[in-house]
């Protein structure tokens, strides 16, 4: 679950978000429908076997809950088997279903190209994926996808085993592809270091995203930071456990004051915590330290849902035997009280 621009149309671009930037309407809540990433070994892998994209009972189901995003990863070997080829038609039709069927539930969908900065094992920026790539593949999305505003652009999953610097690089490429297509629709833009809320600016996975990323070029003005965070023993989201009920919020105030320094807005696109008493305490006041710090944060989408997961899987919030998981209650307060607010505050 760890881990998605030329570029001359950017270089005059100021970095800062004004009172100009888009408006985006309302705050996003709501879950990543996993599924569509699934098997990355075997490619492209046969649909409802190997992976799955959100199914109409699950849409239904967390739109009655008051969400109004789902986060959809996909691979993008899948949806471009070639580099520089066409998309594939059968998978960008299973999608745009997902996309109607959300919509006509009042839903954004994220489209999160969930790769990790790489494609068929190579790195983005080296000989076999150069920068230019990932431009090539969004300028195909975007074309597709402009005139639809209930979807937003995840630009990469989780980058990381690179260059801060390659990733801007990549990453303004793609958003200046993305523009020159006439596509408005928001995009989502990650950091270097799996994205991570709590390293935003450190440097044990190279320079700091809180240096490089500032130089983030949108000729639409129209983008936010999508961070990830965990709150285990080691933040890898890799077990059930949280390190204290006030570990959301200490791991996500370095990105916010971050943000907030710098006039930028921010997502969190993956979080998921257990079931047990702590960690539903640690959920319930992180979601409250965004909803007080909306000045900086424009939503969250829960990790995960969809219904091939096991039933013990600790951060599942897809119902069982038609109960609600315990997660979902601290998360349906938030979203229904969200779903109704103001428009997100702008710069």
């Amino acid at each position: 679950m760890f881990r998605i621009l030329q570029f001359a149309l950017a270089l005059a671009v100021c970095t800062v978000q004004t009172a100009d930037a888009a408006d985006t309407s309302s705050s996003y809540k709501g879950v990543n429908i996993a599924g569509g990433e699934f098997t990355p070994d075997r490619l492209p892998g046969v649909y409802d076997r190997d992976y799955t994209y959100p199914d109409p009972q699950s849409i239904a189901y967390f739109a009655a809950k008051g969400m109004n995003t789902i986060r959809v990863p996909v691979l993008w070997e899948r949806i471009q088997p070639r580099l520089g080829s066409e998309l594939d038609g059968e998978e960008m039709a299973r999608l745009d279903g997902v996309i109607d069927r959300a919509a006509s539930r009042g839903m954004r969908v994220i489209f999160d190209v969930h790769n990790y900065a790489a494609y068929r094992g190579s790195m983005i920026g080296t000989t076999k994926v150069p920068t230019t790539a990932l431009g090539d593949l969004w300028r195909r999305i975007a074309q597709r996808y402009k005139g639809k505003e209930t979807v937003v652009f995840g630009l990469m999953n989780e980058p990381n085993n690179l260059r801060t610097e390659t990733w801007l690089e990549a990453a303004n490429m793609a958003i200046a592809d993305i523009r020159a297509t006439g596509a408005k629709n928001l995009i989502l833009v990650p950091g270097n270091g799996w994205s991570s809320a709590r390293s935003w600016v450190d440097s044990d996975y190279g320079t700091p995203n809180g240096e490089v990323m500032l130089n983030v070029k949108d000729p639409a003005n129209n983008f936010a930071y999508e961070v990830h965070q965990y709150f285990n023993s080691d933040f890898t989201g890799t077990a059930g456990d949280c390190r204290s009920s006030d570990i959301g919020i200490a791991t996500l105030t370095p990105f916010t004051e971050w943000a907030r320094k710098h006039r930028q807005r921010g997502f969190l696109g993956e979080m998921g915590v257990g079931a047990g008493s702590t960690c539903l305490d640690a959920l319930d006041r992180v979601l409250r330290f965004m909803a007080e710090n909306d000045d900086v944060w424009i939503g969250w989408t829960y990790w995960a849902g969809g219904a091939w997961w096991p039933s013990d899987y600790f951060t599942n919030i897809q119902p069982s035997d038609g109960k609600d998981r315990p997660q979902m209650t601290i998360l349906q307060k938030y979203a229904r009280t969200d779903a109704d607010s103001s428009a997100i505050p702008q710069r």
